[in-house]
């Protein structure tokens, strides 16, 4: 069952979330994180769901488009380069890509703003808001680990979604939790119980 999202906190302008989804596996991140912040009152989600990225949704999960989209407060056409999200002049505080395409990576590294996706990444990059993109490849040639580095020279957050095993996941859903924990860590949102990132104490020596 898809639930809707909380709706913002009117007595307080919205923190409001940009979230792309782009057609690199892993699809699913991008699905939690909207879930996600969509439980944290006062935020306040803009969805721009690319083509190959709804391919690889029906793909990959059992969710339909609809069902995606009902997860956001505003959900934008991937073509609309003149979308409210494309301008600096409308604040957002972050974007994340998730997950991020070595292709939508490449584009964002090198100021390639073909489509709404890379448009508004590179509005979140020239006003110095938090850029956080879930790229999926593997492995990785010389090509792609020179756009990783270039991406960090420009101010993205290159968090590639990585399981960790330290809290003993019981199955895939809590590695995605974890990572998306992760994500919601990085913009300075409160991380729902459970989902902790932070690794169990050390046993002594």
């Amino acid at each position: 069952m898809v639930l809707p999202p909380s709706p913002p906190v009117p007595s307080r302008p919205a923190r409001r979330f940009v979230v792309a989804i782009t057609g690199a596996t892993g699809v699913i991140y991008g699905v939690r994180l909207l879930e996600a912040l969509g439980a944290i009152p006062g935020v306040e989600t803009h969805l721009v769901l690319s083509g190959p990225g709804k391919r690889t949704l029906i793909e990959e999960t059992d969710y339909a488009v609809r069902d995606v989209e009902q997860l956001a407060h505003v959900v934008h056409d991937v073509k609309d380069i003149g979308a409210s999200i494309a301008s600096g002049s409308f604040r957002t505080a972050g974007m994340v890509v998730a997950p991020c395409s070595i292709r939508t990576a490449a584009a964002i590294a090198t100021g390639v703003t073909g489509n709404l996706v890379t448009r508004a990444a590179d509005v979140a990059l020239k006003e110095g808001r938090p850029l956080i993109l879930l790229v999926r490849e593997t492995p990785l040639h010389v090509g792609h680990l020179r756009t990783l580095v270039a991406l960090a020279e420009i101010g993205a957050i290159v968090l590639p979604p990585m399981p960790a095993f330290y809290h003993r996941p019981k199955g895939i859903d809590e590695l995605v939790s974890h990572t998306v924990a992760r994500v919601l860590d990085r913009l300075g949102l409160p991380v729902p119980p459970g989902a902790e990132r932070s690794a169990p104490e050390a046993a002594p020596p």
